[in-house]
């Protein structure tokens, strides 16, 4: 039976996750407003804090399965803040790819390396099977010509999986994932975007030019099959469940905030009645509130049928669409509830406003979620429904 009901040990969890999540946010505005810097591996305050699963022994059948849990977890981190990290764990979206993808040789090699991944371009975003990059063989060797855009951790990471056509004419199935280490001759960054929101997070621009990476770089095998693909959309369908979790954590710190502010002023919500019983206020709380709640409640539901397992693709995309757009209205319904307040940078619910913005844009928009959605439940290929 699904039960979503906290116990002690889920409890004890979550609040120590919000006690480092309050010191986190001190560090939410500087990094906002000096976006050519990058938040530390960890906080000064690390020292004063363990995992907040650290001596919590699991009950079976009793506390919440953890996969689950984590959804939770993972939202009160983003109340925290979306960018900026207690700890920061070494890996990035392209690890996926190389657990996905990579022989043992190459996880053995590379597993300790932060590696992000290289998908969208200047002329393809949502479809990705119109990537133009290419890469060409040359002995023993491969050549990688192209440009990406908006890629996560692209400063950070330490190499990148990038995403490139062996063969054109093979469509999906001629691309294949690469790995491209930092310091290769040719390979640049050529720029960290400046953004509108998440700008602890550093997205960037990169340039390959006749980059010459060994054949053992390619991860899986070069043949006619869409198993390099498949393993990319894997690693991406795996981090889409993460950005709806940091839509529902930013949107809970503004509905926090909007609430504080009202109920200085008078304004609480009224229980026991209708909505004739409340002011206009009140109930646009009362919605907000219920919005959040239902995007979590899909978020957990998505983790709970994967078992622990692999992310199943139509709860997953349920999930996402539905967190994004939360997210995006929840944020934007309590900065109308606070007027001019919301909109001063005294306060950080303008940030949150900002940042919920692209919950609801990568890892796949919510448009592109309700196509995954519809091609599921009528049993479409992308060819007949694009």
């Amino acid at each position: 039976m699904v039960d979503f009901s906290l116990s002690e040990n889920d409890e004890r969890i979550l609040d120590a996750m919000r006690e480092q999540s309050r010191v986190v946010r001190r560090y939410a505005r500087y990094y906002d407003d000096n976006e050519n810097e990058l938040p530390p591996d960890a906080l000064p305050e690390v020292v004063n804090f363990r995992s907040p699963y650290k001596d919590v022994e699991f009950e079976e059948g009793i506390d919440t399965p953890r996969h689950v849990l984590h959804v939770l977890v993972s939202a009160i981190q983003a109340w925290g803040d979306y960018g900026v990290l207690m700890k920061r764990i070494g890996e990035g979206l392209g690890n996926g790819v190389l657990t996905a993808a990579g022989t043992d040789e190459q996880r053995a090699r590379w597993q300790r390396c932060t590696l992000a991944i290289a998908m969208t371009e200047p002329g393809c975003g949502s479809d990705p099977k119109s990537i133009q990059t290419t890469a060409v063989r040359d002995g023993d060797e491969w050549v990688l010509n192209g440009e990406k855009i908006f890629v996560t951790a692209g400063c950070r990471a330490e190499g990148v999986v990038v995403a490139a056509t062996v063969d054109k004419n093979l469509g999906y199935k001629g691309i294949k994932p690469f790995v491209v280490m930092k310091g290769m001759p040719g390979f640049e960054v050529s720029h960290r975007e400046k953004k509108m929101g998440i700008r602890a997070d550093d997205t960037a621009t990169l340039l390959l030019n006749n980059v010459r990476v060994p054949g053992d770089h390619l991860l899986g095998a070069c043949d006619d099959s869409a198993a390099g693909f498949r393993a990319i959309m894997t690693a991406l369908n795996r981090n889409r469940p993460v950005v709806g979790v940091a839509g529902v954590g930013i949107a809970s710190a503004a509905l926090d905030f909007t609430r504080e502010k009202l109920k200085e002023e008078g304004i609480e919500i009224v229980w026991g009645v209708g909505k004739q019983g409340r002011s206009a206020v009140q109930q646009e709380l009362i919605e907000i509130e219920a919005d959040i709640e239902a995007a979590t409640l899909g978020l957990l539901h998505a983790a709970w049928v994967s078992g622990g397992n692999e992310w199943k693709a139509r709860p997953t995309s349920i999930a996402k669409a539905k967190a994004g757009e939360v997210a995006r209205t929840a944020t934007q319904r309590c900065l109308a509830l606070l007027g001019g307040l919301g909109l001063s940078r005294e306060y950080l619910v303008e940030k949150w406003f900002r940042d919920a913005r692209i919950t609801d844009l990568y890892g796949g928009t919510g448009e592109i979620q309700r196509l995954i959605i519809a091609r599921d439940i009528l049993g479409y290929s992308s060819a007949e429904l694009p």
